[in-house]
């Protein structure tokens, strides 16, 4: 594939994660630079993924009892407005969560960022019903069932090689690439979504997300 052929990228989320963020910024960049990239975002759920685990206390409390929230407004919102509105909200969300150092979602977070966007501040009542959850299960389902249930969040999915959706856990980057080397982050990973029977090139993570 080279630069100038049209790609649409796949991508599941959980707007809680701090390396998802950091990775869609990422593909925000590319798509800046590169018009012919096509974003579809989904959402995916560490609460879902995490379900029955034994996790620390503070993870525990963070992720599988209060992660549900942002996501089923996601799917609320995709739901009621299509999934169009899931990019911008992820944004304003992921603003609030990161940036801002706003970790703990809460309704008034969730009403800023749907405010913010200009979808129904009630749709932030999903957060604490479970009336979407399966919506939310089947969208997880799709991205952790193209990749394996031994990773998290993000997963993207590109076209390879052969026209085959290939699909990755990552790329995990701090900070988020700007300029030629988002390009060049970019160019690597069709690169590999091309080489047949690839799987994965991992280190030890050393450093935190560094939020810019």
């Amino acid at each position: 594939m080279t630069v100038h052929e049209s790609q649409t990228v796949d991508f599941w989320f959980d707007p809680i994660c701090p390396w998802a963020w950091m990775t869609s910024r990422w593909v925000h960049e590319v798509q800046r630079q590169r018009p012919n990239v096509t974003v579809n975002w989904h959402v995916m759920s560490l609460a879902v993924l995490n379900e029955g685990r034994e996790l620390p206390p503070e993870y525990h409390e963070a992720v599988v009892v209060r992660g549900w929230y942002a996501v089923r407004v996601l799917i609320a919102a995709a739901k009621a407005h299509g999934d169009k509105v899931l990019g911008d909200l992820y944004t304003a969300l992921g603003n609030r969560i990161h940036l801002q150092g706003r970790g703990t979602v809460d309704r008034a977070l969730l009403e800023e960022a749907l405010a913010e966007v200009g979808l129904p501040t009630e749709l932030a009542a999903a957060a604490e019903t479970d009336e979407h959850d399966t919506e939310l299960r089947a969208s997880h389902a799709e991205g952790i069932g193209l990749v394996g249930q031994d990773v998290g969040t993000p997963v993207i999915a590109v076209k390879g090689a052969d026209g085959e959706r290939v699909a990755f856990f990552g790329p995990v980057v701090t900070p988020s690439p700007k300029g030629e080397a988002a390009l060049n982050l970019w160019d690597g990973t069709l690169l590999v979504a091309g080489t047949p029977g690839f799987y994965e090139i991992k280190r030890t993570r050393t450093q935190g997300p560094i939020f810019d």
